[in-house]
């Protein structure tokens, strides 16, 4: 279908323009639901909203199929320019802009014929957390097919290149505990130092060894022990523990030989300590169906010579908890080469903002491929 840029460009050089200056963190994005809820409340489409929760869903069309395409909508806690703040550092917000222009794109276009486009707009991904709700909400119980779309950082795709898949892999944040007691600095004979046991930790972390042949990583990402009495011996310390698996299966081992870790080093030194998990994300679970329909789509919008191969990453998405949770979903990410640096989640992240109408071209073309394939399927 034939876009017409002249007047959508405009709208969503404003709506992206909004959302960046506006950003929410996950679980708070209210006043992001409303700005989107506000677009398309008197459009030809039907939005649901959820007391309990931020995020809301817009249906284009009825029946079957219904093909959904998601946007993340939150926003990342960090430290910009000596403060903390809500900040897109993740592109989120360009996210939300294509989407919302593949909507306005289907719904001048007059929708679809005898199917049902679903626009998922999902709060909480930098949590790991909203995927999985918006899943116990049933809200991709009845999707056939589902996409998504993520800029890439400037090492990974280059500008103006697409990829019809983003090989995630497993991300996962655990939070720990150390309980123990207090000693005079006199007497350290009294109990162990929490400090000693983060240390030992650390290193044991570093001693994991899993097969080399799949990309991963665990680190120590944050360690606090003591307070403002330095002749205090700490018994008790808090931590945190950022584990990286190229698939689901090494991320479990991994998990388990943390948890040994933790149950060996307590036990050595006789104190407790306790491991939560704080962040979960699952690997990609991708359908070549879907990754088919994506490259088809590249090629017919910006040339084969813009198409590059699947993109694989140890970042993490909760995008493929659909499909985990809902295996007969066929899905993919577009993965999108926008000159963006210094990178992801970088304070000052950066990108080529032409690369938002290219990358609205694409998705509007994949759905309704999907959708006539999928009515040639059901016809025959």
């Amino acid at each position: 279908m034939e876009i017409n840029w002249e007047r959508l460009n405009p709208i969503l050089k404003n709506v992206f323009d909004h959302l960046h200056a506006n950003p929410e963190i996950s679980w708070e994005e209210k006043q992001t639901t409303a700005f989107i809820k506000k677009l398309f409340k008197d459009k030809n489409c039907r939005i649901r909203t959820f007391e309990d929760s931020t995020g809301l869903i817009i249906d284009v069309g009825s029946g079957k199929p219904v093909i959904a395409l998601r946007a993340d909508i939150d926003a990342l806690w960090q430290e910009v320019d000596g403060k903390f703040q809500a900040n897109h550092s993740c592109g989120h917000d360009a996210h939300m802009t294509v989407v919302i222009g593949v909507l306005l794109s289907v719904l001048e276009a007059g929708g679809p014929n005898n199917g049902t486009f679903r626009f998922i707009f999902q709060p909480a991904e930098e949590k790991g957390t909203g995927a999985l709700a918006f899943v116990e909400k049933g809200v991709v119980n009845d999707v056939e097919y589902l996409y998504g779309l993520h800029l890439r950082p400037k090492e990974e795709l280059e500008n103006g290149q697409f990829a019809p898949a983003i090989e995630h892999g497993a991300a996962k944040i655990m939070m720990g505990n150390i309980k123990g007691e207090d000693a005079h600095g006199a007497r350290p004979h009294l109990n162990v130092n929490a400090i000693q046991i983060g240390t030992e930790f650390f290193q044991a972390l570093n001693s994991i060894q899993m097969d080399p042949m799949l990309s991963q990583s665990v680190k120590m990402t944050s360690f606090h022990a003591g307070g403002k009495s330095f002749n205090i011996i700490p018994g008790n310390a808090s931590f945190s523990i950022d584990v990286r698996a190229q698939t689901n299966e090494l991320m479990e081992e991994m998990t388990e030989k943390i948890t040994h870790i933790a149950d060996s080093l307590a036990s050595l030194h006789d104190v407790d300590i306790a491991l939560e998990e704080e962040t979960n994300i699952a690997a990609a679970v991708l359908d070549k169906e879907a990754i088919s329909f994506m490259q088809q789509s590249i090629i017919e919008c910006v040339g084969e010579e813009k198409l590059t191969p699947v993109i694989s990453t140890t970042g993490g998405d909760d995008f493929h908890f659909y499909t985990i949770k809902r295996p007969s979903i066929k899905s993919t990410m577009l993965a999108v080469g926008c000159d963006l640096v210094p990178g992801l989640h970088h304070p000052d992240m950066k990108f080529n903002y032409a690369m938002i109408p290219k990358s609205v071209e694409i998705i509007v073309d994949v759905l309704f491929r999907t959708l006539e394939s999928s009515q040639i399927k059901r016809s025959s």
